[in-house]
């Protein structure tokens, strides 16, 4: 059996052979790149940096190298204007709901997908994300993975809809799990290797969010709320009731006045307690399992680096913005770095849109898609971008039209 998985720009059909990959339950990264689809090979990327002699570049010498002016290829390549180009934006963890995927099956390779996803995670991914149980389904064991390949199933339906968007991609950013979506999207992992790396990270986040009562509050303040301040009061809150090294800070900027902010669970009792005082109008917590991309996540941060040594990581060979910083992936080791730091550091969602659609007066906008389950990418880049929502459209995962 041979699968077909289109994920990549410019609709570009990997090919593996399905038959290896379906008979490993639970696969070692050796194993996982003995399946041709899983190590495309570039050896002939201009983008790969190393010296002649086969010993690798440091990552300072790579970050200088990838300052150099364009290739004349590159220079002679036609400019397309903004808006014949597109975005593509990946939804993270908290966006899962049961019944998502429902209207992405009879595009492409999708159940080939969710079977692949079945042999390497070691449980019925489709009828989880179909069925249910909802309580399952919102574990960060299962969400996670559920949001990836879901996300990605969603491409194939906009490959299927809007070819263009695909071959006119210019750039992705996914949010917290949805970076692993982005760059397989954009060649810089392959789905299976990206898909087990997801694994691991979700294992390592929920047995870090299990050693302490934590969790995540979604705060929308007033245009006077100091966040900063209000995680300072909380944490000496928490000292106050004798808990050593409390951790209060923002997990997610998401737009202006919008964040999440995450730590102890006591801490998260002071905000909403006094959410008044702080200017806050809205604080309510969210349906996640522990302090995501605070300090509370750094004995995750060790299988995540582990298994990312393993896997095979490439340059993207579109625009993928981390969340760390909100700046471009410039290099494999880059990659790496980034979305180990990324558990730990705050996704700077509301700076990355920002980095994306930071355009001169006049100048039009390109067409954006959420790919993957909910819209909450959109309604965020509503916020922050009210002329480039206006080219905005979000691909269903829940419905089709026949």
């Amino acid at each position: 059996m041979n699968i077909n998985v289109v994920v990549l720009r410019k609709g570009l059909s990997v090919n593996m052979s399905g038959a290896t990959l379906l008979n490993m339950m639970r696969p070692s990264i050796t194993e996982l790149r003995s399946v041709p689809f899983l190590c495309r090979k570039v050896s002939n990327n201009p983008h790969q940096h190393g010296s002649q002699n086969g010993t690798q570049t440091s990552p300072e010498t790579k970050d200088l190298l990838l300052e150099k002016e364009p290739t004349e290829e590159e220079q002679r390549r036609p400019k397309k204007k903004p808006s014949e180009c597109s975005v593509l934006l990946f939804p993270g963890q908290g966006s899962q709901f049961v019944g998502m995927g429902r209207g992405l099956l009879k595009y492409g390779n999708v159940k080939d997908m969710f079977a692949v996803a079945q042999k390497l995670l070691g449980y019925d991914l489709l009828s989880l994300c179909l069925d249910g149980p909802e309580e399952e389904l919102m574990k960060t064991v299962h969400c996670q993975p559920a949001v990836f390949v879901t996300s990605l199933a969603a491409v194939e339906r906009l490959n299927h809809e809007h070819p263009a968007a695909i071959e006119n991609c210019v750039a992705a950013a996914g949010f917290s799990v949805g970076e692993f979506a982005a760059l397989v999207f954009s060649g810089a992992m392959d789905f299976a290797e990206a898909l087990y790396a997801v694994k691991v990270r979700a294992e390592a986040m929920q047995k870090a969010s299990e050693l302490i009562p934590s969790g995540m509050l979604s705060v929308m303040g007033r245009p006077q709320a100091k966040y900063k301040h209000a995680c300072l009061q909380a944490r000496e809150h928490c000292l106050s009731l004798g808990i050593k090294e409390p951790v209060c800070s923002v997990a997610n900027y998401l737009f202006p006045d919008g964040r999440v902010i995450a730590g102890h669970k006591e801490a998260l009792d002071f905000l909403q307690q006094n959410s008044r005082k702080l200017h806050f109008l809205r604080a309510r917590p969210l349906p996640v399992s522990g302090a995501f991309h605070t300090v509370l996540m750094e004995s995750a941060a060790e299988p995540l680096r582990d298994v990312l040594r393993q896997v095979e990581v490439r340059r993207p060979e579109i625009n993928v913005y981390s969340n760390v910083d909100a700046k471009r992936y410039m290099h494999e080791g880059h990659v790496r770095r980034q979305l180990v730091k990324q558990l730990v550091s705050p996704v700077k969602w509301e700076q990355t849109l920002h980095e994306v659609f930071e355009r001169t007066q006049g100048q039009s906008f390109p067409h954006t898609y959420e790919v993957g389950p909910g819209k909450q990418l959109g309604a965020t880049l509503q916020k922050c971008n009210m002329k480039a929502y206006k080219s905005y459209t979000h691909v269903d995962v829940t419905t089709h039209d026949d």
